[in-house]
């Protein structure tokens, strides 16, 4: 089996440093920065768009099974209730006191429906921004088992008609989907059904399984690059769900401490404990690979062929830092960008007496 981070491995080989976390561009500004996201943003929907049916059932996951419904619950009726505001008014209020229990031992990690209770064992279906899960509390205690699924192919209604866990087996109604563009809006996407009538079944024993029993399953571990036979993939001393950069080993130098100044800033919000929330960067660049973060982060490469087939067509990126630029008569001087969903900062950054000084250049917001 071919882990991601054996992928990084070849990544390195094939670059050097220099060019990994280093750019030669003129502008920086103009050609540095629109390369990088422009790769990031090419890579994802070019290769999500290729999907049909066909091709996204020849290469479903393993120990995914697919059964065809006669009678459904369509993609269109369901989605009427996420884009309605008074229903979506209406079950807030409602959510808030169904899902406590759930809110309260995953701090509002994910957002939950269908939940279930069987025995002392309670169930909920939850999303995040990496994707679907099943959530369980049992004795008190949570634990959440990602089903690998993208949401670029996948639809999973929000209305179950019947019990998500039955006889073994996770199942969820559901269709398959593509990506559309949204006339006059580039920055954005839609979903719309290609196929209506969908039950997803997942064994539950193949869906926890966690052979190093570090805490995140199997399947999450090969959809974004951790290793599910070694508890501490980077070998840092720490679990990898303890371990807030679980993918490599943190290290202190000037230029790692560049990166971790621009990171997403959340303020006084507390987001180390929270294990199933991460940050997933695109990136080469060994000193980014080694920030010393608050909260979790991953990282994915920035060649689409050296992706997991998970993250190749799901797009989980959601911030970026890109490549450094030297100033070529100050070499203490350097120029970099960070972007987000609400736009683009463009940096010079000078390093002196031991600390970095960041102006901004330009950019724009959304």
């Amino acid at each position: 089996m071919r882990y991601l981070f054996f992928l990084f491995l070849i990544v390195s080989c094939s670059k050097n440093l220099e060019e990994r976390c280093f750019t030669s561009s003129d502008d920086i500004s103009t050609k540095n920065f629109k390369n990088d996201e422009d790769l990031i943003n090419y890579n994802y929907y070019d290769y999500a768009r290729k999907y049909d049916i066909k091709k996204t059932i020849a290469e479903k996951p393993d120990y995914l099974q697919i059964i065809h419904l006669k009678t459904f619950r369509s993609f269109k009726k369901d989605s009427v209730i996420s884009n309605s505001e008074e229903i979506m008014e209406k079950k807030w209020k409602e959510y808030s006191s169904e899902f406590k229990i759930f809110n309260d031992k995953f701090s509002e990690q994910f957002s939950f429906s269908n939940q279930q209770k069987i025995g002392n064992v309670r169930y909920a279906f939850g999303r995040n921004q990496l994707g679907f899960w099943l959530c369980k509390i049992e004795n008190e205690k949570p634990s959440a088992y990602f089903l690998g699924l993208s949401f670029s192919h996948y639809y999973i209604n929000e209305v179950q008609e019947k019990p998500i866990v039955n006889d073994g087996f996770l199942e969820l109604e559901g269709s398959f989907v593509k990506i559309v563009e949204i006339p006059g809006l580039p920055e954005y996407d839609d979903y719309s059904a290609i196929e209506d009538g969908k039950l997803f079944k997942i064994k539950l024993e193949d869906l926890v399984k966690d052979s190093d029993n570090d805490g995140y399953n199997d399947i999450f571990e090969n959809c974004f690059g951790l290793n599910p036979n070694n508890k501490d993939s980077d070998n840092d001393g720490i679990d990898d769900f303890k371990d807030l950069n679980p993918m490599f080993k943190s290290e202190k130098n000037k230029f790692t401490q560049l990166y971790e100044m621009l990171l997403p800033d959340y303020g006084s919000e507390n987001l180390s404990n929270k294990n199933y929330y991460f940050e997933i960067f695109i990136s080469d660049c060994d000193y980014f690979h080694q920030i010393n973060s608050k909260y979790h982060v991953l990282f994915s490469p920035e060649d689409s062929k050296s992706k997991t087939d998970y993250l190749k067509v799901t797009d989980v990126s959601s911030h970026g830092i890109g490549k450094i630029k030297r100033n070529k008569n100050n070499p203490n001087l350097f120029y970099i960008e960070n972007w987000g969903n609400s736009g683009i900062i463009h940096y010079s950054a000078e390093y002196k007496n031991g600390n970095w000084i960041l102006e901004i250049g330009g950019g724009y917001i959304i």
